[in-house]
């Protein structure tokens, strides 16, 4: 290992490996994560472009040395811990927009990039990435889940909108998945094998993505319901009569109280009842139809108390909730809480039966849990606290989650929709795709990665492995 740090340092410089303690644990643990082991990474190497990645997969195959890309670091499934060691690649010095093709509605990126900044960058430019999944996520991270986010029900996920990328493999030959047009029939579609694969293929180190128009106009609207059941039906009703929403999302009671508790929207104090929030966007017109379409069918369903936003203003004070929901869970954590946050998706006919399941466990259980979900493709999140000093209280929660995958198997669903296999659902997604599925994704990982050391433990086991 330490001929290995030598030859990093001479290959980029002294300044990119750092061995510093703090350093070592920021990349191998994390409060977020639903999972953490107890191995930390040896180093951490900081690359400021492709090449010195290349070098760095070279150095680390000629030693047999694991891999673990980083960039925002924000992962739920321990998806860039370090159960063998090894080197945190850490992508926070290419952090450059490359290109913007404004005429091509596209944009070329370094890992690092932020989602938000990046729109921050181009908003002159009336265009923008639609991707939105937490604020901390980087393209780099997004690629490696597939992630989504509260737009993916008129935008979709992230292989949605990845044209090309830019990857080094485990032995540092550098690919390109393909070139720029929106289409192609020209081969293999690489796109889709890294989109997804947490980084266990190789790392990107170039995105070119597209971009999409910013609407004319925008508009938000919050509706509450007298259970889940009658929201969820709601949801359903708005998606059977092909109501072009930009976003539909769910909170249940409970998260509407954790809102109110944590107070991160004052003034605004909350109804604490299953609520639908929605947002709009086209032109004028075609956001005040929409509108009046969905407050029938919420109507139609039980809903009361809808309020739309006539303002931006009043647009951001009705999202607030949902942007400020996974924050005032954690805010809420005492002394020895923790809080695991886990992901299925199911048809969204299956939305209403599942999370009423679950929600009834974790009550009969004892436990303190929170629902919210982009309903609109059958997507929810549970959000659990639990005190780990209490013994068996982990194990329940744990129990609880293996539960909701087999659910959500049940009603032809997947164990997650956007938070990614990492090291926590292994076993789940073996029950999804099946043993025969499995050999072929080993025999791809074999074939880029004979030696398995591009980010090992995550998606599949280490063949002989233990993690």
């Amino acid at each position: 290992m330490e001929a290995a740090i030598a030859e990093v340092k001479a290959a980029l410089s002294e300044d990119a490996v750092s061995v510093d303690d703090e350093d070592l644990r920021a990349h191998g643990f994390s409060e977020w994560s639903s999972i953490n082991v107890d191995t930390l990474p040896v180093a951490v190497l900081y690359p400021t472009c492709t090449a010195d990645v290349s070098a760095i997969a070279k150095i680390c195959h000629k030693y047999r040395v694991p891999m673990i890309p980083y960039s925002g670091g924000s992962s739920l499934e321990a998806n860039f811990s370090a159960p063998y060691g090894g080197f945190s690649v850490d992508f926070a010095y290419m952090d450059k927009i490359i290109q913007l093709n404004k005429d091509d509605m596209d944009i070329v990126v370094q890992p690092s990039v932020s989602w938000m900044t990046l729109n921050e960058t181009i908003a002159d430019s009336r265009l923008f990435f639609p991707i939105d999944p937490g604020p901390s996520a980087k393209i780099g991270g997004m690629v490696g889940t597939n992630c989504s986010g509260t737009n993916a029900v008129r935008y979709g996920t992230m292989k949605d909108w990845v044209i090309n990328l830019t990857v080094v493999l485990a032995d540092g030959t550098i690919v390109k998945t393909k070139r720029r047009p929106r289409k192609t029939s020209a081969g293999y579609n690489l796109n889709s094998l890294f989109v997804g694969s947490e980084g266990t293929l190789g790392m990107v180190t170039e995105i070119t993505l597209k971009l999409a128009v910013v609407p004319q106009e925008y508009s938000v609207a919050v509706v509450t319901f007298p259970s889940i059941r009658a929201a969820a039906s709601a949801a359903a009703g708005v998606m059977r009569a092909g109501v072009p929403v930009a976003a539909m999302e769910l909170m249940d009671e409970v998260q509407m109280r954790v809102v109110n508790i944590n107070g991160a929207t004052k003034p605004k104090v909350w109804k604490e009842l299953p609520t639908l929030f929605f947002k709009f966007s086209g032109t004028k017109a075609t956001v005040k139809d929409n509108i009046v379409m969905v407050k029938s069918i919420a109507k139609e369903h039980g809903g009361g108390n809808f309020e739309f936003a006539a303002t931006p203003q009043e647009q951001k004070l009705l999202w607030s909730a949902r942007k400020e929901s996974l924050w005032s869970m954690m805010a809420m954590r005492k002394e020895g809480s923790e809080v695991w946050s886990t992901d299925v998706a199911v048809p969204f006919s299956r939305l209403a039966d599942i999370i009423e399941i679950s929600k009834k466990e974790m009550d009969d259980l004892g436990l303190f849990a929170s629902i919210l979900g982009h309903i609109g493709d059958g997507n929810f999140h549970e959000s659990i606290m639990y005190d780990s000093r209490v013994p068996g209280e982990k194990e329940k929660v744990e129990q609880c989650v293996k539960n909701m995958v087999v659910r959500a198997l049940e009603m032809e669903g997947t164990c997650t929709g956007e938070h990614g296999v990492g090291m926590g659902k292994k076993d789940a997604l073996r029950m999804e795709v099946g043993e025969d599925t499995i050999g072929v994704m080993k025999s791809i990982k074999l074939s880029l990665d004979p030696y398995w050391i591009m980010n090992p433990g995550k998606i599949m086991d280490v063949p002989g492995g233990s993690a």
